[in-house]
């Protein structure tokens, strides 16, 4: 596990920023926030403050938004326990495997990226078959060389990354996002071990725009 503690929430509509609890989304609220959050992202700039002049309408029209990447980040479902060495998904992990197949499987998803164990791979098999898109592995133990290879996917890029209670939040912070609530671990950062369900969608929209990170919970 790794750990550190982010500066400032990302609180959805409706939600409590003093409180752990964040609200499970519906496919819809997902669908809804991977398009909106890049539009609010992107358009920033073009919002002018009160009184100050607009810039002449060619030069807006000559600089057009390049779609952003977005990067879905999750740990793994349960693990079976008696198993201690590259254990599989418990139940409880093949359940909420099935609840993200749901919950993604018609967001867009370009890209599945597991680390080389059954609980990861098994946590994206359902969603891999909804989808008909193979799974592609990764080095968990080269986070920023990976991180540099999800910034240069094509643009409008969906990818799902499916890590490890250590690996999954590093991987947010090495895109350049944050997140709250992560405990600490040898100097480094990491989810609860209890935390199976915290979903981190990160918005990669450029060198000069900000990274955005939104998290949700799912499952039961």
């Amino acid at each position: 596990m790794l750990p550190h503690r982010s500066n400032s929430p990302t609180a959805l509509p409706g939600s409590d920023c003093g409180s752990r609890e964040t609200p499970k989304p519906t496919m819809t609220a997902v669908k809804l926030l991977l398009f909106v959050s890049p539009v609010l992202l992107l358009g920033a700039p073009l919002f002018q403050s009160q009184g100050q002049p607009s810039a002449p309408a060619e030069l807006q029209a000559a600089a057009p938004l390049a779609s952003p990447i977005t990067v879905i980040a999750i740990r793994h479902g349960e693990k079976d326990k008696d198993q201690q060495r590259d254990p599989h998904l418990s139940k409880a992990g093949q359940t909420r495997a099935g609840d993200l197949a749901r919950l993604l499987s018609s967001t867009g998803v370009t890209h599945l990226f597991t680390t080389p164990y059954h609980r990861t791979r098994e946590t994206l098999a359902p969603l891999a078959e909804a989808t008909g898109i193979e799974i592609s592995e990764y080095s968990p133990r080269d986070l920023k060389a990976f991180a540099a290879s999800l910034r240069a996917l094509p643009s409008d890029s969906v990818a799902v990354v499916c890590g490890h209670s250590n690996t999954t939040p590093a991987l947010v912070l090495a895109l350049g996002g944050d997140i709250i609530g992560l405990e600490t671990l040898r100097g480094r950062p990491a989810l609860d071990e209890t935390d199976y369900d915290r979903l981190f969608i990160t918005t990669l929209a450029g060198e000069d725009l900000p990274v955005r990170t939104l998290e949700l919970r799912y499952g039961d």
